[in-house]
């Protein structure tokens, strides 16, 4: 099924919620077809904190609710410099590779759906973003995820950097 885009206020505190996407899967049994549905959901305050869920239910609007709240209990932070990313970065996770690259200022974010649905959500600005490899939402989530929380202070790397060089 197609993913869809529904951006909703949540009730807990200032966070926004948006799902990327929804799957229909059928099993065949005696009486007929019986239908479940997973959702992949996005949860973020545009402020540097983002996070998102995946679940699983035998009704749609069950299982957005359930990802919501997993999605709420993984939050992450991450470091932002100004509007963008510290430093460019490229992470694989399970077949899909996305490579976040920082942008001067009024660039604006240049990424596919799922990297810029959380790029968006997570806070940031001028970013530009490619995904490469697999085109799996989950794994494309995931490996995004996975290089916001890799992303390094520059400041805190340089002053390490120095007080190493001393000894």
């Amino acid at each position: 099924m197609t993913a869809q885009n529904g951006s909703l206020k949540g009730s807990e505190g200032d966070y926004e919620e948006k799902v990327l996407f929804i799957n229909r899967c059928s099993k065949v049994v005696k009486g007929g077809r019986k239908f479940s549905f997973s959702a992949l959901v996005i949860v973020g305050d545009s402020k540097g904190q983002v996070g998102f869920g995946f679940a699983k239910a035998n009704e749609l609007t069950d299982a957005i609710r359930k990802s919501g709240g997993a999605a709420r209990r993984s939050l992450i932070t991450f470091e932002m410099e100004g509007t963008t990313i510290p430093h460019e970065i490229i992470v694989n996770y399970d077949g899909a590779c996305v490579l976040l690259r920082p942008a001067p200022e009024g660039t604006g974010i240049v990424a596919g759906s799922k990297v810029r649905s959380v790029l968006e959500l997570a806070g940031l600005k001028d970013v530009v973003a490619k995904s490469l490899g697999s085109n799996n939402p989950i794994n494309q989530v995931r490996a995004t995820f996975k290089a916001l929380s890799m992303l390094q202070n520059r400041q805190k790397t340089l002053a390490m950097r120095q007080i190493g060089d001393q000894d």
